[in-house]
């Protein structure tokens, strides 16, 4: 299995149960893939350094987990479709 961590912005307006619905969501899809959280940060709201989307905030979240090498394929496939996700970034980290 291979370290990996996930970076996503979710959009500003979600409610605290929303974010909490999607946080859940994609950490639901990281388990049930055979992969393993080991650790799951929310940054919070914080000020984006250009609009996306004539957004100028978006909250913030950084996973760690350990997973198949198929894994990450599958999450930005799912990352691609959720509109809530306004940019994410999936990269491996090296042993």
């Amino acid at each position: 299995m291979n370290q990996y961590e996930v970076l996503y912005l979710i959009t500003p307006e979600l409610d605290e149960e929303a974010n909490r619905a999607v946080m859940d969501k994609f950490a639901g899809i990281i388990t049930g893939n055979g992969g393993e959280i080991v650790k799951q940060d929310e940054w919070g709201k914080r000020k984006l350094a250009y609009a996306i989307d004539y957004k100028t905030e978006g909250f913030y979240v950084l996973v760690t987990f350990n997973a198949p090498a198929e894994l990450p394929r599958e999450l930005e496939r799912n990352f691609r479709n959720d509109e809530r996700i306004l940019r994410y970034m999936v990269t491996r980290k090296e042993a």
